[in-house]
């Protein structure tokens, strides 16, 4: 596990001792301050992983100094120490900034989770960053990344990971997710980047087309034959063949399939020479290929020869954090395409376009935000340029408003946590992930509402 460089701001001795000795026999190298004054001099002369920050102390209290640290260096993560009765202020602090909080009496175990997950997650952000400026060394487009959720955090490091290898790799993921984007990355990170990446929609043709496109075919081979055709396993020798909607495969070219990733060779229709290429294969699936092989329609052989690596695209639905960045992206790429002068939307516009679902993914966003930039008559999309209005989809807020504005927050938070919860199967590292929020915040909220974990 990699190692922190942590700052404990505590003005108790005793505990700031006790907390100070812990975690340097867990490895990390920890500076101590006694009071809110002495840690903002330490955080801007010293650069610090993550600071343990007592919330009540004399003089400058937790809340203020947090506010301090985050304007010197907003990417310290600040971790709240509090007593239990006051955990509303620790909420406080998290919307200040805060990345988590943990209550007096601190348990180490506890403590030792915590660090180790930001340990992690902030090795995560360097790999990315590395891999982000790799991407702009290659010439590859980064705006075409457009992410801030944990998922696709996790997600693009495991493409930068995976890339240099020449294993198989399986993207699944429901429509319009991405996955030809994610396919098209992976091949722009890996020494394969000079060659091409060809695309074969294996949905989009039938039996006998789609092998003669695979693997071509000799003059005669079939009527209309009227001469050699090479394969797309030939164009992308050296290179990368991505096969989109690979369940849509026929037992026959499933063969064919599985002959050239156990052997490396083929044959073209209506020829007996074995054929030898270089390709590195990406394939991607909306189906549940698992339940196709258990129904006997794809062979299982082929489907663990194909998923040496499996990359998961998570819907749009599931990763909200990501839908503002996409959102201003796509306005302003589309009104230079169109050259508009679109500053934005209006505040019921953007709110509409943050509770939809998006069943169509990011390529229903795409299609929504082009349609919306053409046809705006100002500078901002407002409603009207949108094709759904606000009773197009009641939410718990319409429908449940008993009176209040705090009730009614209330009831909606609530039935998203009860939502999370079951769409998650009661796994609160999950649920956390849906709502965007952490675990120690869900927990916080299930107790409020009463809520069983």
């Amino acid at each position: 596990m990699q190692k922190l460089n942590i700052l404990i701001v505590e003005d108790g001795q005793s505990q700031r001792e006790m907390l100070r000795d812990f975690l340097r026999s867990e490895g990390h190298a920890v500076t101590e301050a006694e009071n809110g004054e002495k840690a903002i001099k330490t955080v801007f002369n010293n650069q610090f992983d993550l600071i343990l920050l007592d919330y009540k102390m004399p003089g400058m209290n937790g809340l203020q100094v947090l506010k301090e640290i985050k304007n010197i260096n907003p990417e310290i993560d600040v971790v709240i120490i509090t007593a239990y009765g006051t955990i509303e202020t620790a909420v406080e602090a998290l919307k200040v900034g805060a990345i988590d909080y943990i209550t007096k009496p601190v348990d180490l175990d506890e403590l030792t989770i915590l660090a180790n997950r930001i340990a992690e997650r902030r090795l995560l952000i360097q790999e990315n960053k590395l891999l982000k400026e790799d991407l702009n060394k290659r010439g590859v487009t980064a705006d075409k990344i457009i992410y801030k959720s944990r998922q696709m955090e996790e997600l693009i490091n495991l493409a930068g990971r995976v890339a240099a290898s020449k294993a198989s790799i399986l993207i699944q993921g429901e429509s319009g997710t991405g996955k030809e984007l994610l396919a098209r990355l992976i091949h722009q990170l890996s020494p394969r980047a000079n060659k091409s990446i060809v695309v074969v929609n294996c949905g989009a043709l039938h039996e006998q087309l789609l092998e003669s496109e695979l693997f071509g075919h000799e003059k005669g081979a079939f009527t209309g034959a009227s001469s050699r055709r090479i394969g797309r396993f030939e164009e992308a020798d050296g290179g990368t063949l991505f096969l989109d909607e690979i369940g849509e495969l026929s037992p026959t070219i499933q063969v064919k399939l599985l002959r050239f990733l156990q052997e490396r060779e083929f044959q073209r229709l209506g020829s007996n020479v074995n054929l030898q290429v270089d390709v590195r294969i990406i394939s991607a699936t909306n189906r549940d290929l698992e339940a196709q092989v258990k129904e006997g329609s794809f062979r299982e052989d082929l489907f663990y020869r194909l998923k040496v690596v499996t990359m998961i695209l998570p819907p749009l639905r599931e990763r909200k954090e990501d839908l503002s960045l996409l959102i201003d992206h796509f306005i302003n790429k589309f009104s230079v395409e169109n050259s508009k002068n679109i500053q934005g939307l209006t505040t019921e516009a953007r709110d509409l376009l943050l509770k939809y679902d998006y069943p169509g993914n990011v390529r229903e966003l795409v299609n929504i935000l082009e349609r919306a930039v053409v046809i705006a008559r100002d500078q901002y999309i407002t409603t009207d340029d949108l094709p759904f209005k606000s009773d197009f989809m009641p939410t718990e807020l319409d429908k449940k408003s008993s009176g209040t504005l705090r009730k009614s927050v209330d009831e909606l938070e609530k039935n998203l946590i009860i939502e999370a919860m079951e769409k998650s199967q009661n796994n609160q590292t999950k649920a956390a992930e849906f709502l965007g929020i952490s675990e120690r915040m869900l927990r916080y909220k299930l107790k409020k509402y009463g809520l069983k974990s």
